[in-house]
């Protein structure tokens, strides 16, 4: 009759979930006996540290298992790290940590790379607030959760170097990541389908929601200038206190209303020519005078907020803002408000694998061979800032 205790839940999980090679060294080194260990944890390529959510577990299963792991941040939160530089380092019992490699391995490699992407995009606009819209893009909560965290990770490092950052996000069970009590949002083009109208869906939002501001989508009927202009009609009140907002996010196959290729480059020379003037890619040039919300589309939508007298109604702008897109849009000038994305996720999954390597056993320093850089690295106490 076995008489082993019981496997808790939580340890049950971890079993299930890592991989098996590290469930049977756990075994093999519980047989012929234990040792002390410290783990180099790193990536690849440059990130933005972002540790908290991978400290966070590894000190959870630290207190369920009833041992201790000295967790060493050696770039803090928030601080730019090279490639191959280690985040952590973890020493501890090798039974206690030799099954959990993969698990906090997942938990720290996205984060950091997306850390990074938004970190980028907020410097690229530095006076434009960001709002994360990562949600529908995640695959499950864990990954929203981290993807809302590393948002705020890099907001707040632009934040120290002036940029206006990330500011808040979309759900309600990721804000507190932002100091926020809850997302933010008004309308998504299912309202406005369901209204029947622009107008009706803003009135219906308005009375229901009355002391909140107003943040209307304007390219359901492809009318974003007339529509925008209607409803800043319709509230002048909330126009006039900049509470009301229109929101571009203009399909990639047309034009913003009134625009064309020769429109386009008409309103940049009108208001950045510079930043038509020289070689651009085809992906740079789409974002400048193409389809979709280019730069051409916001300028073209503030030139008619301005001409109609609402100089305070504000402009969101969303579609594949990415690291590249916040440029091209910085370079024109683009009379942005508010961007709202969730193009700080990966693009390039293999980027984020984060990796462990062991680099002492009971105090004597051993690692394979190609990884002897992490010695040398642990040696000089490398930290970020």
């Amino acid at each position: 009759m076995d008489r082993s205790p019981p496997i808790s839940p939580a340890e049950a999980a971890i079993s299930s979930r890592t991989d098996a090679y590290f469930n049977r060294t756990r075994a093999i080194v519980q047989r012929f006996g234990d040792a002390r260990v410290t783990y180099a944890v790193f990536l690849r390529r440059p990130v933005v540290s972002a540790p908290r959510l991978a400290v966070e577990w590894l000190e959870g299963v630290a207190r369920e298992r009833g041992t201790r792991f000295e967790i060493e941040v050696m770039h803090p939160e928030g601080t730019w790290v090279g490639a191959g530089d280690p985040i952590l380092t973890i020493t501890g019992s090798f039974v206690e940590l030799a099954d959990l490699e993969t698990l906090y391995l997942q938990k720290l490699g996205s984060p950091c790379v997306a850390a990074h992407n938004a970190y980028q995009m907020c410097l690229e606009l530095p006076k434009v607030a960001f709002l994360a819209m990562d949600a529908r893009h995640c695959a499950g909560f864990e990954m929203q959760d981290m993807m809302a965290y590393a948002a705020s990770v890099g907001g707040r490092a632009a934040q120290k170097e002036g940029a206006r950052g990330f500011i808040g996000n979309a759900t309600d069970a990721t804000a507190h990541w932002f100091g926020a009590p809850r997302g933010y949002g008004t309308m998504p083009h299912a309202l406005i389908g369901y209204a029947g109208s622009t107008l009706r869906a803003a009135e219906m939002f308005h009375e229901a929601f009355p002391e909140d501001n107003l943040t209307v989508l304007t390219d359901y009927f492809g009318r974003e200038v007339t529509d925008g202009l209607a409803v800043c009609r319709r509230f002048p009140e909330l126009a006039a206190e900049g509470r009301l907002a229109v929101r571009l996010d203009t399909h990639g196959g047309r034009f913003l209303e009134g625009l064309d290729p020769a429109e386009s480059y008409a309103v940049l020379e009108r208001h950045a020519p510079g930043a038509i003037r020289r070689y651009r890619s085809e992906t740079e040039l789409r974002h400048l005078v193409g389809t979709g919300v280019s730069a051409a589309a916001v300028w073209k939508m503030r030139e008619a907020l301005e001409e109609a007298g609402f100089p305070k109604v504000r402009i969101v702008a969303s579609s594949g803002f990415n690291v590249q897109k916040c440029r091209v849009m910085a370079e024109a000038k683009a009379p942005i408000d508010v961007v709202g994305t969730g193009s700080f996720l990966p693009d390039t999954w293999s980027e984020t694998y984060a990796t462990a390597d062991i680099i002492a056993y009971d105090g004597q320093a051993r690692v394979k061979v190609g990884r002897e850089f992490l010695l040398q690295r642990k040696r000089n106490g490398k930290n970020g800032g």
